[in-house]
């Protein structure tokens, strides 16, 4: 199992009560489409529990997170990241390095100086699951705990 969970924000922001928003602010998923690593601890779990009807999850593995980090990892300036910026502002040589050690949960975004720790992510290709984006993932939705098929939707939205 491991210790960084992918969080994917499914649903927009109409109609929504203030605690959740909150809640996603807090986690960074302001927009649809918004993707964050969060560690897996209490915290986490408790808001990704209480988000649960706006947000996909699942668990994260170290290809994926590297895939986020080459693709869409920003810098100030709307910049790519590149292996010299992660290299010169954090103690990984490069992002391969800085991907093993969040998906093992003892780095996160915010350790590399300058670093966005949100993935602005496209709509995935193809869309959504069968039945839509209100109804959870058990029941061929596209809310809730993917488990580790959250990396094949991930992929599709890069």
């Amino acid at each position: 199992m491991s210790p960084a969970i992918a969080v994917v924000r499914v649903r927009g922001r109409t109609h929504i009560k203030r605690g959740i928003e909150d809640t996603l602010r807090y986690m960074g998923l302001t927009r649809k489409n918004y993707c964050v690593i969060l560690p897996e601890n209490d915290t986490s779990t408790s808001m990704i529990f209480k988000a649960k009807d706006y947000i996909t999850w699942g668990q994260a593995d170290e290809k994926m997170i590297e895939s986020l980090i080459r693709e869409r990892g920003r810098i100030a300036g709307d910049n790519r990241l590149t292996d010299e910026y992660v290299k010169a502002n954090s103690k990984h040589a490069d992002m391969k390095s800085l991907a093993s050690s969040m998906a093992k949960g003892q780095t996160k975004a915010k350790d590399v100086k300058g670093l966005k720790p949100i993935f602005r992510l496209n709509p995935p290709k193809k869309g959504f699951e069968r039945e839509g984006i209100k109804k959870p993932y058990t029941l061929g939705g596209a809310l809730g705990d993917r488990k580790d098929k959250i990396k094949d939707l991930i992929m599709r939205m890069i």
